[in-house]
C-alpha cells in the first residue's frame, strides 16, 4: 500500500516517463520528416577563402560560373536522385568551371551529405539538418559560406516557392512553408535538427 510519500514520487516518476516517451517519439517522428525533405532536395554550398572583400566577390564569381555549368544539365530533371547523378558525374566539369571562375584558387569539389543550419528562403524555410550537398571549398574556406538549393533549381528561379513544391510530397511542402497548423512541427523539427547540427557561418 502506497504511503503519501511513495505515492507523490510515484506520480512524479510516471510524469518523467510520459515526457521522455513523448520526447523520444516527437524526436522519432522530427527526424523522419527532415529526412523526407532532406530527400527531395540536393543544395549547393560555396565557402570562401577568407572574409576579405575581394575573396566574397571570387566566391560569388564561382558560384555563377558553377549555376551556368549547372543549369543546363539539371534542366528537365525530375528527382533528387536523378539530380544526384547528374552531379556525380559532372564533378570533374564542375571542378574545372570552379577552378577558371577562382583566378588561382585551389578548389574542392564534392557530392556528400552536409549538415546545414536552419535556413529562410522567399516563402519556404528549411530545418537544420542533414541533405544532399554539392561542397565547392575555395582554399582553406574559412570565409562567409554561400548556400542555396541546385535542385529544384531554386538557385536559378525568381520564383524560389513555386520550384520546390513539385518535388515534395504534400505534407513536406505544408511544413517548410509553414501553412495553417504546421508552425508548431516545423519548429520541432527545427529544434531536432538543431540539437545534432553544427554552427555555420552565413552571409
Amino acid at each position: 500500500m502506497f504511503t503519501d510519500k511513495s505515492r507523490h514520487l510515484y506520480i512524479w516518476e510516471l510524469a518523467g516517463l510520459i515526457a521522455l516517451c513523448f520526447l523520444l517519439l516527437s524526436g522519432v517522428w522530427a527526424e523522419g520528416r527532415q529526412a523526407s525533405i532532406a530527400g527531395s532536395l540536393v543544395r549547393l554550398h560555396v565557402l570562401a577563402v577568407s572574409d576579405a572583400p575581394e575573396e566574397q566577390a571570387v566566391k560569388l564569381r564561382v558560384r555563377d560560373a558553377v549555376l551556368s555549368l549547372l543549369a543546363p544539365k539539371l534542366a528537365g530533371v525530375q528527382s533528387a536522385d536523378e539530380a544526384g547523378e547528374v552531379l556525380a558525374d559532372s564533378l570533374p566539369l564542375i571542378r574545372a568551371a570552379a577552378l577558371e571562375a577562382a583566378e588561382g584558387r585551389p578548389v574542392r569539389v564534392s557530392l556528400a551529405e552536409e549538415r546545414y543550419p536552419t535556413r529562410d528562403y522567399a516563402g519556404f524555410s528549411l530545418p537544420a539538418g542533414r541533405y544532399r550537398s554539392l561542397r565547392v571549398v575555395l582554399g582553406e574556406g574559412q570565409g562567409h559560406n554561400w548556400w542555396c538549393v541546385v535542385f529544384p533549381p531554386v538557385c536559378l528561379s525568381a520564383a524560389e516557392q513555386e520550384a520546390m513544391q513539385p518535388v515534395m510530397n504534400p505534407d513536406d511542402y505544408a511544413l517548410i512553408t509553414r501553412e495553417d497548423g504546421w508552425e508548431i512541427r516545423f519548429r520541432i523539427v527545427e529544434l531536432w535538427g538543431k540539437l545534432f547540427n553544427i554552427s555555420f557561418r552565413a552571409d
